[in-house]
């Protein structure tokens, strides 16, 4: 989700709801304290120089009860940042304090929850060094057309 979706689907809410992987809601107590533009400049293991922008969400939780967060200060937080740190529509990462650790998470949207999605780890450099490529499994019986596996060419026969 981009900057640009959750302003657009904050001034349709009354109210803001943050749903965890696992279904859990955040407590609506929670804070938003932090809006950030974060660049990660670095290389890749196949030696690419690669330039990431995002933008953060900390949410945090405490013990003010009486403390919700309205979608339009939300909105207001967040056009504050675009202005003053001069972000562009990037996408949003959300941290969340986890028992152990903060977690990371993509943003998504179901019509009512923000939701905490997770992420994933991958090589971004698969063809320089040397990640087999994953081949799709299937029975022979079910293909659509005859493919032959050798060309009469080849020495895998």
């Amino acid at each position: 989700m981009k900057l640009s979706e959750i302003k657009k689907e904050l001034n349709s809410l009354t109210s803001i709801a943050f749903q965890l992987p696992n279904g859990e809601l955040v407590p609506n107590h929670f804070h938003v304290t932090e809006v950030g533009k974060v660049t990660k400049h670095f290389i890749d293991c196949g030696g690419t120089i690669r330039n990431e922008e995002i933008a953060n969400f900390q949410l945090w939780e405490a013990n003010d009860y009486d403390h919700r967060l309205h979608p339009e200060k939300l909105v207001h937080i967040i056009e504050l940042s675009e202005r003053v740190l001069n972000m562009p529509d990037l996408e949003i990462e959300v941290e969340y304090q986890m028992k152990d650790t903060i977690g990371k998470f993509s943003l998504g949207f179901d019509g009512t929850n923000f939701l905490l999605t997770s992420k994933e780890t991958t090589c971004l450099a698969k063809d320089n060094c040397g990640i087999p490529v994953e081949k799709v499994k299937a029975k022979i019986g079910e293909w659509k057309e005859k493919v032959s596996c050798c060309s009469t060419e080849s020495n895998c026969c």
